[in-house]
């Protein structure tokens, strides 16, 4: 008698590279024939980025053995969307959006070499602690001024948002101070650090972050520690931010002001929204095609309203493509947390999931009028290195929890006359 082994069904890569090439290119040659003449330059923009994508993929399945990337298919497919749109309103858009699709897949690659060793990673808790609130407060002194807050540091060629880059280090302080809760000592300094982030991004006017950082905080500490102390730091937490939020800032408190009635503002605070709601509709199922819409001349239309301008452009069924692509996240860290055989590893995947979910959010329902507009970029689509960086880098982490998975194979020992013994299951994670 023989036991089957139960195996993950099989990524079918080369099937859905094909698949994604073809789009990929269907919908380039809406931006490289628009004048009706071909932008050589862009042409070689997007076989370079098709180019990174298919030696990536070979490569990795050389080396692992196995053709198990479908976090890395879903990453690239949401910086195409992102790339093609910043193509669309400009070359020089499009050149710095590759450039930052690179380097971030390259910090991707070394967070994974990192994260392979949970020594390492915890070794680096203090440093990244203390690097995350030194950048933060070279912030407030070299940054300049940007639509009411400064939060962007300009370094000639390109500009940086440090916030963004910190959101990689908050998650891997969190995980690793939450994975050694044996007593409420890592917890204390983890609120500390949190309160310490999330003050210096009241300071930077940056209050979309500084509300992720605090779900962020929320999600790990609970992941980790749910005793009622914890419940009420946390909700006093949350009470004296927003009490400060009102009182030192009151032009915050009049963005909920226009909150569900963006109608009646529609040509001042209720602009923005108002114009989503609008354009988005015109879209319908198809969209008006790429670079033909309205929004696009709509401030922000390439990064905070970027989910409205795909929908008017390439139309709902792209823009619901775009949003199950982040639920596939959402699964496969669910996946590998489950399977990993550490709780830091648990920690980071779920809460670099929830991060994406949630930015996720605050800018779709944000745009949308479903919750208030707080000016935060859509992960992988929006333009914008800093965001690009960032995303790659918290994919990073959902990806080490499963990184070395390989499908179980039966044990032959466990094969016997007359009975079966069940192998032990194969432990998949990013641990060494």
């Amino acid at each position: 008698m023989k036991s089957k082994a139960k195996s993950q069904p099989k990524f079918k890569q080369i099937t859905v590279m094909f698949l994604m090439t073809l789009f990929q290119l269907l919908s380039a040659s809406c931006v490289i024939f628009r004048d009706e003449e071909i932008n050589i330059n862009l042409v070689y923009i997007f076989l370079g980025y098709i180019a990174v994508e298919w030696v990536y993929m070979t490569i990795g399945t050389a080396a692992t053995g196995n053709d198990y990337f479908e976090l890395e298919a879903i990453a690239f497919f949401l910086s195409g969307i992102g790339l093609t749109v910043c193509a669309s309103f400009s070359e020089s858009y499009a050149i710095k959006q590759l450039i930052a699709i690179g380097i971030g897949l390259v910090i991707y690659l070394v967070m994974l070499a990192l994260l392979k060793d949970y020594n390492i990673a915890c070794s680096l808790r203090y440093p990244a602690a203390i690097c995350s609130l030194g950048v933060l407060a070279l912030n407030l002194v070299l940054a300049k001024t940007v639509n009411g807050t400064f939060n962007w540091i300009d370094l000639g060629f390109f500009s940086i948002q440090p916030s963004e880059l910190v959101k990689i280090a908050f998650i891997l302080v969190g995980s690793v101070s939450l994975e050694k809760l044996i007593s409420s000592v890592s917890l204390t300094k983890y609120i500390i650090f949190s309160m310490a982030c999330v003050g210096f991004l009241f300071l930077i006017k940056d209050f979309g972050t500084a509300l992720i950082f605090f779900f962020t905080f929320v999600l790990i500490a609970f992941m980790r520690s749910g005793d009622m102390r914890t419940i009420i730091i946390i909700c006093a937490a949350a009470l004296m931010g927003a009490v400060l939020i009102i009182y030192f800032k009151p032009y915050v408190a009049n963005r909920f002001a226009a909150y569900r009635h963006v109608w009646d503002f529609i040509d001042t605070t209720g602009y923005q929204q108002t114009r989503v709601l609008i354009y988005s509709a015109c879209g319908g199922l198809f969209g008006l095609g790429i670079g033909e819409g309205f929004l696009r001349n709509v401030y922000a239309a390439s990064t905070d309203l970027v989910f409205g301008l795909i929908c008017e452009e390439w139309g709902l069924i792209i823009g619901l493509a775009l949003l199950f692509s982040f639920v596939g996240i959402a699964v496969f860290a669910i996946k590998a947390a489950r399977a990993s055989g550490s709780t830091f590893y648990t920690i980071a995947a779920v809460a670099a999931a929830g991060m994406l979910l949630f930015q996720l959010s605050l800018n779709v329902f944000g745009i949308t009028d479903l919750l208030p507009l707080t000016g935060v970029t859509l992960p992988f689509v929006s333009r914008g290195g800093s965001s690009m960086l960032c995303s790659w880098g918290l994919l990073a982490y959902i990806r080490a929890a499963g990184a070395y998975f390989t499908p179980p194979a039966p044990d032959p020992k466990a094969v016997k006359i007359g009975k079966t013994k069940k192998a032990p299951p194969k432990k998949r994670g990013g641990a060494a």
